[in-house]
């Protein structure tokens, strides 16, 4: 049998025509497939070396984005993206397009959004925004890769940075400080800015109290000074023990600054990124009156029975409430069986709004004695729901299935059909009637 032999030419061409007809069947032109299943495009290589490996922490810029949406962009935060690695969620993931790079290695790499939302976000179902089998595309720069212990040595590095820069910090602020700062034997710093008069607290009685809350820059983080005060059981755990301890000194109509230092705050730790690790809080205290349980659970059960009256109350006035603002305002309309009242202002020419169709609207709200309460049209934002799916209160549901697109109405609601016998803030107490002005800009196709 006689063997077939190959020229160097041959073969040259075997293997072009083999890399062509490869790259055709590529779902993603441009891209190279590696070996673990990543479709990467280089675009920089740093020097050879490390890569990262499972649990290492890498440090990067990243931005992501679909054929015609840019999604995110490491470059709008102040510091680049820090993660640790873990196994790949799916074949040509992120985590193993991060395997293959070096420091200093920048690469766009590719896979179906479907995967990234779907398993390495893990969320049920695709954002409205993604159509299902498009490319998602990552632009990656690795700029570090550490260990976890490089990075725990990192972290406590910086930590006790933050501990030495707090002592000063606090001793350069008690220095600055004309009035007489007392230390306690806990750590707690304190400042009486007003006497007050009587007995101090004990385990058990109510204090009712006003304070704030601020960072040792001046920074308040929290008030109840422009709200009611607040009512805090003495010796029961509130808030940080400098905090806990420091309300003991005061008696009533009594004014306290409180100094406490992190030991007796959020120490290491921190509470977000308004009280970082190793955060001295400064509080300024009033008490207001100091109460027991039961003198705290009569006023409550008053202020119950007060709020049922003046709920009953608003149940019987509301028929008679809605007739007069219908006089006032020279309305002849029928209510619909439910009650609401639908008083149509301009007639649509477009789509008839239905059950299970998205409506966009716009509207005013006011109270039944005129008073305007909300506005979107203000806020220049339509609103947008789904038609009778209880999205909104039933009244609207009601009310917007008459309207066709380009339409204007009024919708007269009684409380039945709005929030009933829930109060919605100080503007819409229980059993209140409320008006909308509401103009359908848009019944959504599919």
């Amino acid at each position: 049998m006689k063997k077939k032999s190959f020229s160097v030419l041959g073969i040259f061409i075997l293997l072009l025509s083999v890399s062509i007809f490869s790259c055709s069947r590529s779902p993603y032109p441009g891209f190279e497939e590696a070996e673990n299943g990543v479709y990467i495009n280089y675009h920089e290589k740093g020097e050879a070396g490390e890569k990262a490996l499972l649990n290492d922490v890498v440090t990067l810029k990243m931005k992501y984005y679909l054929d015609d949406t840019v999604l995110f962009n490491s470059n709008m935060l102040q510091e680049p993206l820090k993660f640790a690695m873990i196994e790949p969620t799916f074949e040509g993931d992120l985590y193993a397009a991060i395997e293959l790079l070096h420091i200093g290695d920048s690469a766009t790499v590719v896979f179906p959004a479907d995967s990234f939302y779907l398993v390495t976000a893990g969320i049920p179902e695709l954002p409205e925004f993604v159509t299902p089998g498009s490319p998602m595309y990552f632009d990656v720069r690795l700029l570090a890769i550490q260990t976890e212990e490089e990075v725990k040595a990192e972290e406590h590095e910086m930590l006790e940075q933050m501990k030495k820069e707090e002592q000063l910090l606090l001793k350069d602020f008690i220095a600055s400080l004309n009035d007489k700062v007392e230390e306690k034997e806990s750590g707690l710093f304190l400042i009486e800015e007003k006497k007050g008069r009587g007995r101090l607290p004990e385990a058990g009685d109510v204090l009712r109290l006003h304070f704030s809350v601020s960072g040792i820059d001046g920074m308040e983080l929290f008030s109840t000074f422009e709200r009611e005060p607040m009512d805090v059981t003495f010796g029961e755990a509130f808030d940080t023990k400098g905090f806990d301890e420091g309300i003991g000194y005061l008696r009533k109509g009594g004014k306290l600054k409180l100094i406490v230092p992190s030991s007796l705050a959020f120490d290491s730790v921190g509470r977000g990124q308004m009280v970082p690790p190793y955060s001295t809080l400064i509080y300024e205290v009033e008490l207001m009156d100091i109460l027991s349980k039961k003198q705290v659970e009569r006023e409550a059960e008053a202020k119950q029975k007060a709020e049922e009256a003046k709920a009953k109350q608003a149940q019987n006035e509301e028929t008679s409430k809605i007739q007069t603002y219908l006089k006032k305002e020279k309305i002849s309309a029928k209510p619909t069986p439910s009650g609401l009242y639908y008083v149509e202002i301009e007639a649509g020419t477009g789509a008839q709004a239905a059950s299970g169709k998205e409506v966009k609207v716009h509207y005013t709200l006011f109270n039944i004695e005129g008073k305007q309460l909300q506005s979107s049209r203000e806020m220049d934002q339509p609103f947008s729901f789904v038609l009778g799916q209880g999205q909104v209160i039933k009244g609207w549901d009601e009310g917007i299935a008459m309207m066709k697109a380009g339409g204007k109405a009024k919708l007269i609601v009684p409380s039945a059909l709005a929030y009933g016998a829930t109060a919605r803030g100080e503007d819409i107490p229980a059993y209140s009637p409320l008006v909308f002005e509401v103009e359908l800009i848009e019944v959504v196709e599919e």
